[in-house]
């Protein structure tokens, strides 16, 4: 296997697997900001092998090589799975009293961040949505990010091209006829969400499904706990996106390392790896 993933005329220090092992760990320390990553690396073997502003570049052109890193680790988390869990976050990318005149993501015209409403905390926020779905053994299969005023619901069309033979477990913000057997009769995925009180023909949602649900609202806790995926320090869209696919590959790398390699609860993430 090659150390670096595409060319460069010289070729540096520090690798590009390398980098992107370094980029990993650093999420997994709770190291969010790369002024501290680096004054981390001063007087170490990783010293003066890579400036700051050079590792930030790099990072963010491999990007599609972190995510068929994170793809490779889920064929062995989720392998053989056919129930999943659909939900979304909000993504602050400022505070909405700088929101007007702020210039942050705004570099592409079809990726700029807009106001959104968020349920759950019951507040407006400018930024983006994180929508993702993860496993019930909670492992994320897929995410996509999109401007906080786009509906969760819009989402599941992206998952026709990813997914096929499943059943996908939604809130009632999924709740839609048509995109249900859309679903259903185009890659036979099934979308179980719970019905309105009153609606025709109205079924409690299965207590199995609504715990099983709890599990992706834990994984959304553990990327704003540990992983601190709320904080950006993102100036541009490439950046911003480089850093959420960072930290759900931390994530995803650690449940690798716990399941696979020491054979523990994978979703013990606190904890030491050694």
């Amino acid at each position: 296997m090659e150390d670096n993933f595409y060319y460069k005329p010289i070729k540096p220090k520090l690798s590009d697997l390398e980098l992107i092992a370094l980029n990993i760990t650093a999420e997994y320390c709770t190291i969010d900001s790369e002024y501290q990553l680096f004054r981390n690396l001063k007087d170490t073997s990783l010293d003066n092998l890579i400036e700051r502003s050079v590792y930030n570049k790099r990072k963010r052109k491999l990007f599609p090589y972190i995510n068929e890193l994170r793809k490779k680790l889920l064929q062995k988390l989720n392998g053989g799975q056919d129930y999943f869990i659909v939900d979304s976050m909000p993504l602050e990318v400022c505070k909405n009293a700088r929101a007007a005149r702020s210039r942050i993501c705004k570099e592409q015209g079809h990726a700029f961040p807009n106001h959104g409403f968020c349920a759950a905390q019951n507040s407006r926020y400018y930024g983006y949505n994180l929508h993702a779905i993860c496993s019930v053994d909670g492992v994320f299969e897929n995410f996509d990010l999109s401007p906080a005023s786009v509906h969760d619901i819009h989402y599941l069309k992206d998952i026709q091209q990813q997914m096929t033979d499943c059943v996908i477990l939604g809130d009632k913000g999924y709740l839609s006829g048509d995109i249900q057997i859309n679903l259903f009769e185009s890659v036979n995925i099934k979308l179980e969400t719970p019905m309105r009180n009153n609606q025709k023909d109205f079924k409690p949602y299965p207590f199995l499904f609504k715990k099983s649900r709890k599990r992706i609202e834990t994984l959304f806790s553990q990327l704003c706990d540990q992983f601190m995926i709320r904080r950006n320090y993102a100036k541009t869209f490439e950046g911003f996106k480089t850093r959420i696919l960072s930290k759900i590959t931390a994530l995803t790398t650690i449940q690798y390392l716990n399941k696979i390699v020491l054979n523990r609860n994978m979703n013990q993430i606190k904890i030491n790896l050694l």
